[in-house]
């Protein structure tokens, strides 16, 4: 997902004088490309994330669309004050690259675990916040946010990530699979892993609309309402705190419309991982496996 971003990247870079890239001191094996081909827009800050933001800051306000390149949280948390204020509160056209969402980086431990950012993202106004989980969604994204206004914020994922063929609009979720039985909603790399459960449903006859959230903000509030007015069951499934994210989005949008639902959230709860592995170990360690047995079990329960 990072490289295809790079490649979406330089491709576009070389249609618009516009596009710069910075990185406080990451991205090595990966950022090459972009650096040997426009070395003069290219800037590595060193370990200084906060530079970086207003260095981003600043070249937006003299007309350029500059993308910040960085491991999750330290283009979230670490450099805050600077995106909300230089970002966000000045409606800049920066563009905040966080590689390795939720335990992408699960060896590193909690330093570099990141399971907040959309939380922290989706609460500053102005900005907008997209999460693909496949590589069409990175492509197109991408694509999207050179003509984006305002400032956006991208989660990525590290690599290995599937490509579906589907249609990607910003703002909108995106439908993989018709279905009425029940619904499910997933959101960044936690697309893969619902869709080999959807396949498994499939096998048993049941038919789940299946829908990636890749944009979280703005919301697909229709989507979901129209969901709710149904009355089928909704599973979000994200690699995030329950607390903020696309859980939190869903039942947002239905407690205000007024609408009882039934929804299931499989998502991070309220703590840290104090376990070090890779990504798949720590996933299963904090509840994000077993993904059709988990559904299946709501599905059983009465109302």
């Amino acid at each position: 997902m990072r490289n295809l971003f790079v490649k979406t990247l330089l491709e576009e870079a070389r249609k618009d004088d516009r596009i710069w890239m910075i990185t406080p001191d990451l991205g090595y094996a990966v950022l090459e490309p972009f650096q040997e081909a426009f070395p003069e827009r290219f800037i590595n800050t060193g370990i200084a994330e906060q530079a970086s933001v207003g260095i981003a800051a600043g070249l937006a306000l003299s007309g350029k669309i500059p993308y910040v390149y960085s491991i999750m949280p330290f283009v979230t948390s670490r450099p805050f004050e600077q995106v909300k204020l230089d970002c966000a509160y000045m409606n800049t056209n920066v563009r905040l690259i966080g590689v390795g969402g939720g335990f992408a980086y699960g060896p590193a431990g909690a330093t570099h675990h990141s399971t907040d950012d959309l939380a922290i993202m989706r609460a500053l106004p102005n900005m907008a916040v997209v999460a693909p989980g496949d590589l069409t969604e990175t492509e197109e994204l991408v694509r999207y946010s050179v003509k984006h206004q305002g400032p956006m914020f991208i989660r990525l994922n590290r690599r290995g990530e599937p490509r579906y063929e589907h249609k990607v609009d910003f703002g909108k979720f995106s439908v993989l699979c018709e279905g009425d039985d029940f619904a499910i909603i997933v959101t960044s790399a936690m697309l893969k892993d619902a869709y080999d459960a959807v396949e498994e449903f499939h096998k048993e006859g049941r038919q789940p609309l299946f829908l990636s959230a890749h944009t979280i903000k703005p919301f697909d509030d229709q989507k979901v309402l129209e969901l709710a007015h149904k009355g089928i069951p909704i599973v979000t499934i994200e690699e995030h705190s329950i607390i903020g994210g696309l859980y939190s989005s869903v039942a947002e949008v239905i407690a205000k419309s007024g609408v009882c639902a039934r929804i299931l959230p499989i998502a991070v709860h309220d703590k840290f991982s104090h376990f070090v592995g890779c990504q798949e170990y720590i996933k299963c360690k904090m509840g994000l496996s077993g993904i059709k047995k988990q559904i299946e079990t709501f599905l059983c329960k009465k109302h």
